[in-house]
């Protein structure tokens, strides 16, 4: 249906709670799909682009070791801390309106970043990248949902849009290799947002399942709170993991969390319906965001710096490396959709941890090689497997909750998966870094990625959905 197919029939998803005094506009599929996937792109690549410049911008901001964590965890600490209210509120106020406001958001915060001139400005700039892109993403499979009303359709869709979140992993750190300085790819970076966001307020139209009530503020604050207190203890513990402060920090992480499904519980409209947990599907979907987090992102988070210090290579020669995982990631997803009804997305994901297992394995040993070309076997093998969780997981995080809710069912999986990459990325660090050398440092921390992506593939087959 185009935008020039204006109806007024009633919708079959339900009586409405709040019924508008007018329909809502027709969704217009390809247009929504096209600038939901490009804006997609840009807060990925936003995400990624310090993966090679890390080193460089540790330089221009004087950051310790331990302290690098911080510039790459911001922006997925503002993700995770934020995904799930975000999809409560594009559910209820209006998913094109909060696509929008944190495109045109993402925009400011990463042209704000290009200035930062201490880590804590470039964190906090991060941490509000993440709060931007939290808004966008969260919002993006609700329209993709709403314009997509078939399961064909809405396979299609999400297997496109998941193809965008490879694409966009891929060209970050190119983007940023090509440029003469980091403060230069941010400025692109923030300009590509906000032209997004201009083309947006024209192809988008709205929709919505309001729910009534108020936003979980205090559901938010306690969350974000309880990760901080996670991530700055998985930070810490490089210096030792039995300090007080590493103690304090995570008992502070159980007492907020224990907060948090307090308020839940209690608020009429929550951030994520506790309920759910007793769903096997969302279980699958929550297990396979986190673990991907930990398995997959926190190790490639953090590879590309270690590389550059360790084999000698430039920014760009580890962007084109890694365009080998990163780019078969964005092919395989792309083509993942024509497994559909062969393989189930569980099963799809199963296959995709196994494969990033068996890749990554086969990188024991290279760094203390002091060899790239044996790299390339497991960047292979693990680019596929990245390709197929990252088509999987959209599909069945929309699959898991109802039709009404998808914006919050895309917001729980992906607030898993960027718990995962914080937890992922500070303990990669604290492993590389508290041994006896890089090399050694390296290979524990991928056969821990490998083992965790085990653990995962059995996780996501044993949920499966009781008859």
């Amino acid at each position: 249906m185009t935008g020039l197919d204006r109806t007024t029939a009633t919708q079959s998803a339900g009586p409405a709670i709040h019924p508008a005094p007018l329909a809502e506009p027709s969704p217009r599929p390809a247009p929504t799909l096209a600038v939901t996937s490009a804006a997609t792109a840009v807060a990925l690549m936003t995400y990624t682009a310090p993966m090679v410049t890390l080193p460089g911008i540790a330089g221009a901001l004087h950051t310790s070791v331990s302290a690098q964590a911080w510039l790459l965890n911001g922006t997925p600490l503002g993700l995770a801390a934020l995904l799930l209210v975000a999809g409560s509120l594009a559910d209820d106020y209006g998913r094109r309106r909060i696509f929008l406001a944190g495109t045109v958001a993402l925009g400011i915060t990463t042209a704000l970043g290009a200035l930062a001139t201490s880590t804590w400005l470039f964190t906090l700039t991060r941490i509000a990248q993440g709060a931007a892109s939290a808004a966008l993403l969260a919002s993006s499979l609700g329209l993709l949902v709403h314009a997509f009303p078939t399961p064909r359709g809405r396979l299609h869709a999400t297997g496109v849009w998941g193809a965008f979140v490879s694409g966009g992993i891929a060209v970050g750190p190119l983007l940023a290799g090509a440029m003469p300085n980091w403060r230069t790819a941010y400025g692109i970076l923030g300009a590509a947002a906000l032209v997004v966001a201009a083309l947006g307020s024209r192809a988008l139209t709205e929709s919505r399942a309001p729910r009534g009530g108020r936003p979980d503020l205090a559901g938010a604050l306690t969350f974000g709170l309880a990760l901080v207190s996670l991530v700055a203890a998985l930070t810490l513990g490089r210096d030792g993991w039995l300090r007080p402060s590493v103690g304090v920090l995570l008992a502070a992480t159980v007492l907020l969390t224990a907060a948090f499904v307090l308020v839940e519980r209690r608020t009429r409209t929550p951030m994520i319906d506790l309920g759910l947990l007793r769903h096997r599907p969302f279980l699958a979907s929550a297990a396979g965001g986190l673990f991907m987090g930990l398995a997959v992102i926190g190790l490639f988070s953090f590879l590309p710096a270690l590389f550059q210090r360790t084999l000698g290579l430039s920014a760009m020669d580890t962007a084109w490396l890694f365009l080998l995982w990163s780019g078969l990631s964005f092919g395989v997803a792309l083509q993942a959709r024509r497994l559909a009804g062969r393989v189930s997305p569980r099963h799809q994901l199963a296959l995709g941890f196994a494969l990033h297992a068996a890749g990554v394995l086969t990188m024991l040993g290279a760094v203390d090689a002091g060899s790239w070309t044996r790299l390339l076997p497991g960047f292979v093998v693990s680019g596929i497997g990245s390709g197929l969780l990252n088509a999987g997981l959209p599909l069945l995080a929309v699959e898991s909750v109802p039709a009404a809710r998808a914006a919050m069912g895309s917001g729980a999986q992906q607030t898993f998966r960027y718990i995962g990459s914080c937890a992922g990325v500070a303990l990669t660090i604290a492993l590389v870094t508290s041994t006896r050398t890089p090399a050694h440092g390296a290979d524990v921390a991928i056969a821990v990625s490998a083992g965790l992506a085990a653990v995962a593939a059995v996780s996501v087959v044993a949920l499966r959905e009781r008859g």
